[in-house]
């Protein structure tokens, strides 16, 4: 697992996760934070290109 955080650690993070948060907006935070992944690898392989093309 990367980070060293094992199964059993994982599951208690999302757990306490759920109790603050609860389902609904848990949902939400999932939701952005993909979007925010995905806007960022977006973001690198454009400046990737970018590069190739200077070259």
């Amino acid at each position: 697992m990367p980070f060293g955080i094992g199964t059993t650690e994982l599951v208690v993070i999302l757990l306490i996760a759920l109790l603050i948060f609860g389902p609904s907006r848990l949902a939400g935070i999932g939701s952005s934070l993909g979007r925010a992944i995905r806007d960022f690898r977006r973001t690198m392989r454009e400046e990737d290109e970018g590069d190739q093309g200077k070259t």
